[in-house]
């Protein structure tokens, strides 16, 4: 295997890292109105997360750093693009950890209410986009014979980008439900599991439509299994929902956000970003990719440092892994 398709595997494994862990903090983020019926019960909320959200968004600094290294005609092209919904995350993600540092600073509730909407619009943006940029990564961007972007906001906006942000935002609402149900006690961990029961229906429709789609776009063999994979963990995940098991719950819907975004990953391959315009302009991993001296360099440092990262932020989830309950939350 050469160095441009370990890369592309990693950066693989960074996104699929990434939306698994960041996807329950945008869940949680979004589901904020919904579960926490007063001030208390939102607390409860954001204290689930609020030790591990910043170290997630990690994953996703590591890989664009990563593409930005590798495959430097990849980053060029993706963020001119991309630039204004890639801005729109940047900016949603920016006012949502704000909000988290700001909420509690001041004990009027016009103030909590409005870092909470903060919370909520800086969780939804990110979680429909991300599905609307993958999608549009799969299925192709108008590109010239140099690369260039020349398309328009509305080439972005087509009906099967449109059913992949949806898709990402249900299926993360899901798997921030299950979250908040293995990390809470009481009424709100009884509503969380039935709400992800009732989100999950909706979360395993639209999955099963989109991944449908994406392999008659582009399709591979391994996509397939990725893919049937993918319906099958969700499907497990619901049924340990029910039956009030969340710690294998979660463990599905990880497993189902993951496999579902090495579906995408796997049906791209070799490309990186195709070209609906001219075919000379697709992006591949070969043509996209830095030198074999570059790409060597960056592999002896992931192999020295990523297992040190990811000791730290497994050390980090298993200091934080009690349930989280209103009774630690002193009354006003």
């Amino acid at each position: 295997m050469d160095l441009t398709t370990v890369w592309f595997l990693l950066i693989a494994v960074l996104f699929t890292g990434y939306f698994i862990l960041e996807g329950f903090d945008f869940g949680v983020g979004m589901l904020l109105p919904v579960l926490g019926r007063d001030d208390r019960e939102r607390r409860v909320m954001i204290n689930t997360i609020g030790p591990v959200w910043d170290g997630n968004e990690v994953w996703l600094i590591t890989a664009g750093g990563a593409m930005f290294a590798a495959f430097p005609e990849w980053y060029a092209t993706l963020f001119s693009g991309f630039y204004l919904p890639l801005l729109l995350i940047l900016l949603a993600l920016i006012a949502r950890g704000v909000a988290f540092e700001y909420r509690h600073k001041r004990p009027e509730a016009t103030w909590k209410r409005r870092w909470d909407t903060a919370i909520i619009v800086g969780s939804l943006v990110p979680a429909v986009l991300w599905g609307v940029a993958f999608a549009n990564i799969l299925r192709g961007v108008p590109l010239d014979a140099d690369h260039e972007y020349v398309g328009g906001l509305l080439d972005l906006l087509n009906p099967y980008a449109l059913l992949g942000g949806a898709t990402t935002a249900v299926l993360f609402a899901t798997h921030g439900a299950v979250f908040v149900a293995l990390k809470t006690v009481g009424d709100i961990r009884h509503r969380a599991r039935a709400l992800a029961g009732r989100l999950g229906v909706a979360a395993a429709v639209l999955a099963m439509a989109f991944l449908t789609w994406t392999l008659t776009i582009r399709s591979s063999a391994a996509a397939v299994v990725l893919a049937v994979g993918a319906a099958l963990a969700l499907a497990a995940g619901l049924a340990a929902a029910r039956a009030r098991r969340e710690g294998w719950a979660f463990t599905g819907t990880a497993v189902a956000i993951g496999l579902a975004v090495a579906t995408l990953f796997a049906a791209l391959f070799p490309n990186v970003l195709p070209s609906t315009a001219d075919p000379a302009g697709t992006l591949t991993a070969t043509n996209a990719a830095s030198t074999g001296y570059t790409l060597t360099i960056m592999t002896w440092v992931a192999v020295l440092f990523t297992p040190i990262v990811l000791a730290y932020q497994g050390w980090t989830y298993w200091v934080f892994r009690k349930r989280l309950g209103v009774h630690h939350i002193p009354h006003p």
